[in-house]
C-alpha cells in the first residue's frame, strides 16, 4: 500500500513538474479553475437549474482563482467578499473550496502579516458558516472541523512559501560558489601565465644577453686575436645549450608527458657559481660570495635567489659600460636568505618609463616571500639590488622585520 501511494506521488509530482515547465502560471490558474467549476456544477446540478443567484456566486467565487498568485491578497479579499454576501443570503456552494485555495496562495506567496490577516478572515468566515449551517446543535465540532481544515491549508502553503524560500537560497548559494569558481580558476590561469612569462624573460633575456656580448667580442677579436674569437664563438654554442636546456628543464615540469623532468631540478644557489663564470666569460667580472647554509631555503626559495641574482647581472651586462665589475653576496640564515648585487659603474640616471619586464618580475619573486626589494644607483656610482626573503613568516601572519613592502627604483634595470 505505501509503495502504491508513493508511486502515484512520484507520478503527480513528474506531471507538476512537466506541467510548470512547459505552461506559464496564468495558464495553469486558468485551467484549474475551469475543472473546479466542472466540478462544482456537477455536485450542485440541482440547485443551480433552480437558482441563477448560485449561479452568479459560483463563478464569483472561482473565477478570480485565474489571478490568484499575480495578487494573492487582493483575490483572497473578493472571495471573503462574495462568501459574505453568499453568507448573508443562506446558500451554501460547494464552491466555498475556493477560499481555502485563495488561504493557501496568500500563505505560499505573500507575507506572514498578510498571511495572518487572511487567516483570522477565514476563521471568522469559519465560524459564521457554523453557526448558521451546523445542525443539531454542533456548532462547536463544525467550527472545531473547518478550523482544522483551514490551519492545514495555512500550514501546507507556509511550508511551501519556506521551501521556496530555501531553494532560492541553494540556488543563489550555488550561483555565488560557482562564481567564486570561475574567479579562481581564472586567477590561477593568470598567476600561472605571470609565472611562466617571468621564467621565461629570465631565461631567454638572461642567455641572449650573453651571447649578444660573447658574439659582439668575437667580431671585435677575430682578426687580432682569432683564438680568442674562437674560444667566444665556443661560449655561445655553450650558452645556446644551457638556454635549450633550462627551457627543456622549465616546459618538462609543465609537461605530464615528459619522463626526464625530475631528472633535471631547477636551479638554485649551487648554480651561482656557474652563472657568474657565463657572465664572466661575456665580459663582466663578477665575484661572488656565499655565506651560510644554503640548504636552509627550499627549492623554490632558492630558484628565487638564482633568477634574482640572474637579472641583476643581466642588466649589468647590457646597461653598464665596459669595464664595469659586479659583486654578488648572499647569505642564508634559517630565517631569511638576503641577496645583494652591486656593480662600480658610473652614475646613471634612471629611465623615465620601465623599458621591460624584468624589475616587475624581481618585485613579484621578492614578494611572494613576503620579500624586501630595493633598486636603484649608489652616492659612489653603480647600481644595486638587495633583496630579503623570509623563510620563516612570524606568528601574527605579517613577515618579519617590516618585511611585505616591495620598494624598487623609479626605472628597470
Amino acid at each position: 500500500m505505501r509503495q502504491t501511494v508513493r508511486a502515484w506521488g512520484n507520478a503527480l509530482g513528474r506531471v507538476r513538474l512537466l506541467v510548470r515547465g512547459k505552461l506559464p502560471p496564468f495558464a495553469v490558474d486558468a485551467a484549474l479553475t475551469a475543472a473546479l467549476l466542472f466540478a462544482t456544477a456537477g455536485l450542485s446540478h440541482r440547485d443551480l437549474v433552480h437558482s441563477t443567484s448560485l449561479v452568479v456566486f459560483q463563478w464569483l467565487l472561482l473565477v478570480p482563482l485565474v489571478w490568484r498568485r499575480r495578487a494573492p491578497l487582493t483575490v483572497f479579499g473578493v472571495l471573503a467578499a462574495v462568501a459574505f454576501l453568499q453568507w448573508l443570503t443562506g446558500a451554501a456552494l460547494p464552491a466555498d473550496v475556493a477560499l481555502l485555495i485563495a488561504m493557501y496562495t496568500v500563505a505560499a506567496h505573500s507575507t506572514r502579516r498578510r498571511t495572518l490577516l487572511a487567516f483570522a478572515v477565514l476563521e471568522l468566515g469559519t465560524l459564521l458558516a457554523a453557526s448558521t449551517w451546523a445542525t443539531h446543535g454542533r456548532t462547536t465540532q463544525s467550527f472545531v472541523a473547518l478550523s482544522a481544515i483551514v490551519v492545514a491549508t495555512t500550514v501546507i502553503g507556509v511550508n511551501m512559501r519556506t521551501r521556496r524560500a530555501y531553494l532560492a537560497a541553494l540556488e543563489d548559494r550555488a550561483g555565488r560558489l560557482e562564481r567564486e569558481r570561475d574567479q579562481r580558476a581564472q586567477l590561477a590561469v593568470a598567476g600561472e601565465r605571470a609565472r611562466i612569462a617571468r621564467e621565461m624573460h629570465d631565461i631567454v633575456t638572461h642567455n641572449l644577453s650573453v651571447m649578444v656580448a660573447l658574439a659582439d667580442g668575437a667580431v671585435f677579436a677575430q682578426e687580432r686575436h682569432p683564438e680568442k674569437a674562437v674560444a667566444a664563438m665556443r661560449q655561445v654554442s655553450g650558452t645556446g645549450r644551457q638556454a635549450i636546456t633550462d627551457m627543456r628543464r622549465f616546459l618538462g615540469v609543465l609537461r605530464a608527458d615528459e619522463p626526464d623532468a625530475l631528472r633535471h631540478p631547477m636551479p638554485g644557489i649551487a648554480q651561482l657559481e656557474p652563472l657568474a663564470e657565463q657572465v664572466r666569460a661575456a665580459g663582466l667580472p663578477t665575484r661572488l660570495s656565499v655565506g651560510g647554509d644554503p640548504d636552509v631555503a627550499n627549492a623554490a626559495a632558492q630558484l628565487t635567489v638564482y633568477r634574482l641574482v640572474q637579472e641583476a647581472l643581466t642588466n649589468t651586462l647590457k646597461h653598464a659600460p665596459a669595464g664595469t665589475r659586479a659583486d654578488v653576496r648572499v647569505r642564508c640564515s634559517p630565517a631569511s636568505v638576503h641577496v645583494d648585487i652591486t656593480d662600480d659603474g658610473p652614475v646613471t640616471a634612471a629611465p623615465a618609463a620601465p623599458a621591460g619586464h624584468g624589475m616587475a618580475g624581481m618585485r613579484e619573486r621578492a614578494a611572494a616571500y613576503g620579500g624586501q626589494l630595493e633598486a636603484g644607483p649608489l652616492p659612489d656610482g653603480g647600481w644595486r639590488v638587495s633583496a630579503v626573503l623570509a623563510l620563516v613568516p612570524r606568528q601574527d601572519g605579517a613577515a618579519p622585520d617590516g618585511e611585505g613592502a616591495v620598494r624598487a627604483g623609479d626605472g628597470a634595470l
